[in-house]
């Protein structure tokens, strides 16, 4: 992949990007519940919205999520017969699971799409402050899209390159590494 001055490729970045916009959500429902906890609380006047604000926001937060692990497959998985299989056939399993949950993502965009129709047509709002639900349909559906690009990446990558999912080791592997190494 061609690269710019930093190192990075486009698609380095846009999946930077991804990890980022994922981070910031989160972050965001993170603040918003305490907030609206300490206001219910201590001073007995709760944030408006902030139960339908933290749920949609929390929907978008996952859509983006799921776009890093599309990418990154930092999710549970067992792979106990995987390991146990030449590696050949371990890409092969590879590239099927990644085939399958391409497939999943593309299901997901496409319905959440057709949610996203059905809100703005209907003009469902918040209870509050009368805010859109369909302004956080479009965040979810396009965390999702941005799941179906890193994913695909994800399967090129394996199928086309013979890479594999090692590359993201766990943070306890590289701590090992550096205590052997000391």
């Amino acid at each position: 992949m061609p690269q710019n001055q930093n190192g990075q490729s486009p698609v380095s970045r846009a999946i930077l990007a991804v990890e980022q916009v994922a981070g910031v959500i989160l972050g965001l429902v993170t603040v918003l519940i305490f907030a609206s906890a300490i206001g219910r609380y201590i001073f007995a006047t709760p944030i408006p919205d902030a139960f339908d604000l933290s749920r949609l926001l929390l929907g978008v937060a996952i859509a983006w999520g799921l776009a890093s692990l599309g990418f990154h497959g930092t999710h549970i998985k067992v792979d106990l017969l995987a390991q146990a299989l030449p590696a050949i056939l371990q890409r092969a399993m590879n590239a099927v699971a990644w085939a399958v949950l391409l497939g999943f993502t593309a299901l997901l965009v496409w319905k959440i799409g057709e949610r996203l129709q059905s809100a703005f047509a209907s003009g469902d709002v918040t209870m509050d402050m009368r805010l859109p639900h369909w302004a956080f349909f479009l965040g979810i559906w396009l965390g999702l899209v941005a799941a179906l690009f890193t994913t695909a990446v994800r399967l090129w990558l394996i199928a086309a390159q013979g890479r594999g999912l090692g590359e993201y080791e766990s943070v306890d592997d590289l701590l090992l590494r550096e205590d052997e190494s000391k």
